[in-house]
């Protein structure tokens, strides 16, 4: 499904996959959700969705590399994309912002600055947490 509404979630951990995926739905997103580096950028051709969230330590690829070849693609580079990660130092938000990212959101999370930031910008309106 394409649209305003749709998020591609690239997250490797079940477990916070889940937790994203229901609070994004109940927000009323629709998400698509795939567990590896190397899903990413097909799904995203597929998909064109409204947001990317990416986690950074995925198997196969980063999402520093997935961030760095979307904004190199002419017809993904704008998509938003946030990043989530435990690693949470100044110089990791500095690396995700140098990528390409739109925002860096630090693991582990509150549900309100998840939802904050992927309403921002998923509407086109950048928020850092």
């Amino acid at each position: 499904m394409r649209g305003p509404d749709h998020i591609l979630l690239v997250e490797d951990e079940d477990n916070i996959a889940i937790a994203v995926e229901l609070l994004l739905v109940r927000a009323g997103y629709h998400v698509t959700r795939v567990a590896t580096g190397c899903q990413a950028l097909p799904n995203l051709r597929a998909l064109i969705p409204a947001l990317v969230i990416l986690d950074v330590t995925l198997p196969e690829m980063s999402g520093y590399e997935i961030c760095q070849q979307l904004r190199r693609d002419p017809d993904l580079g704008r998509t938003p994309v946030l990043i989530m990660s435990a690693r949470t130092s100044p110089a990791e938000q500095r690396k995700a912002m140098a990528m390409g990212a739109d925002a860096f959101l630090a693991k582990p999370f509150a549900a309100t600055d998840l939802i904050t930031a992927v309403h921002h910008l998923s509407k086109g309106t950048p928020h850092e947490h």
